[in-house]
């Protein structure tokens, strides 16, 4: 990883470095990198995680990773080297309210089996992934810049992107940079954003019964309760409780935060004990007005920000870097520049519309399922139910679970 020497210029720069900036910048260097002119890709991201110990203690930043975003992952070089590190494949998903038992016949039951996979995705921390990405980026001839952004300037024909390591020009700039993002700011995008007056709690357990390689959510009146199978045998929640009562949990010591969390999930995987530290953050939506400017494109967060319930916001991502890749790429063999807005504004009006499908239906779960009352709520609740009894039906779900529906990236298709 080098710092900027006084000035660099680009022909594309993301600003981000996480699994979704990381994604984007090796597609792009990928598919350039045995060109006799390749694209210059670089990434501006100050700290790069270190690759844990295969006996460290799991991490608390972990995703589900869906089959669509393994052969992203596949397609931008990484998926080898997180392959060789730690990870929990789920072969099920079990989701039910508070109304019925979890193993009763109104929880909704998705099998890998069922579509003829091997599994629905994988759980994966986020700094195996990250690290394994940067690599990535690097073999394939992509620049990692161990500095800040400090501002930038979009012009007609460049963007001029100050950092705290020196300058440097892009002729198209990425913002991977997260919910806050500056270079969103910068681009003067604005973004509509409400919140869910809910935290959302994340912590490392270990539980009485196995996990059995699968994922457990149970939909509660106060939120929604999830434990993500983990390779060591613990699991990851995330309870997305409303604030009074996440306000609560946090400040319980560790044995009764396990009773309550034993009590949350109905005892589904037995007793709770919590192994780790607990961490949280307040949960809201985001929507930028723009995916792209002039010279300026936006991916993964920094784009838009969707409820945790159904674990889809790096898969997401993920879609988006492959999604811009695949458009930047289709415009160079047109010899078009990859930072003119005629060509960015396809990579909009692709994602822009499929974020808005997803995040309009997440919502939708968590305002019937997780807080629900009235008639209207109680046919959603009790459709957990007769979804399981309709196999046609439920196939539909598992295949939108692995990601494989919808209008998806060529890198992202089997």
């Amino acid at each position: 990883m080098s710092h900027v020497p006084p000035s660099q210029d680009f022909d594309v720069v993301v600003a981000g470095g996480g699994p979704v900036g990381a994604t984007a910048a090796a597609l792009l260097a990928r598919a350039t990198r045995t060109d006799r002119v390749p694209l210059r890709v670089g990434v501006i991201e100050p700290r790069r995680p270190a690759v844990p110990a295969l006996d460290a203690p799991m991490d608390l930043r972990v995703s589900a990773y869906s089959r669509a975003s393994e052969r992203v992952l596949k397609a931008a070089g990484a998926w080898d080297a997180i392959k060789a590190h730690r990870l929990c494949a789920y072969e099920r998903m079990r989701v039910w309210h508070e109304s019925v038992p979890p193993t009763g016949k109104g929880a909704l039951v998705f099998d890998a089996a069922e579509v003829g996979e091997p599994n629905l995705g994988y759980i994966i921390e986020t700094r195996v992934v990250q690290g394994a990405l940067l690599d990535a980026c690097l073999e394939a001839g992509a620049e990692l810049i161990a500095a800040e952004l400090v501002s930038l300037s979009i012009g007609e024909d460049r963007v001029q992107v100050e950092t705290s390591g020196g300058s440097l020009t892009a002729r198209l700039l990425v913002g991977a940079d997260g919910a806050n993002s500056a270079v969103r700011a910068a681009a003067g995008i604005n973004s509509r954003t409400s919140g869910y007056q809910q935290t959302a709690i994340v912590a490392v357990v270990r539980t009485e019964r196995s996990h059995e390689s699968t994922a457990w959510q149970r939909f509660l009146r106060t939120g929604t309760l999830a434990f993500l199978p983990l390779s060591d045998g613990t699991s990851s929640i995330v309870w997305s409780a409303d604030d009074e009562l996440a306000k609560s949990l946090l400040a319980m010591p560790p044995e009764a935060f396990g009773r309550e969390l034993t009590a949350a999930s109905d005892a589904a995987l037995g007793t709770c004990t919590l192994v780790s530290e607990r961490a949280s953050f307040p949960l809201r939506k985001l929507s930028a007005e723009h995916f792209a400017v002039h010279r300026c494109a936006l991916v993964g967060d920094a784009a838009h920000v969707v409820h945790p319930l159904a674990g889809q916001g790096v898969n997401l991502g993920l879609l988006d870097a492959a999604a811009l890749a695949e458009t930047v790429l289709g415009g160079r063999r047109e010899r078009e520049d990859p930072g003119a807005l005629r060509l960015l504004r396809r990579y909009e009006r692709w994602r822009k519309s499929e974020s808005l499908i997803l995040s309009t239906a997440i919502d939708a779960f968590d305002r019937f399922l997780a807080h629900g009352h009235g008639p209207v709520a109680r046919v959603a609740q009790r459709g957990l139910g007769w979804v399981n009894a309709l196999p046609e039906v439920k196939r539909v779900f598992i295949r939108r679970a692995l990601g494989v529906e919808g209008e998806l990236p060529a890198v992202a298709r089997r």
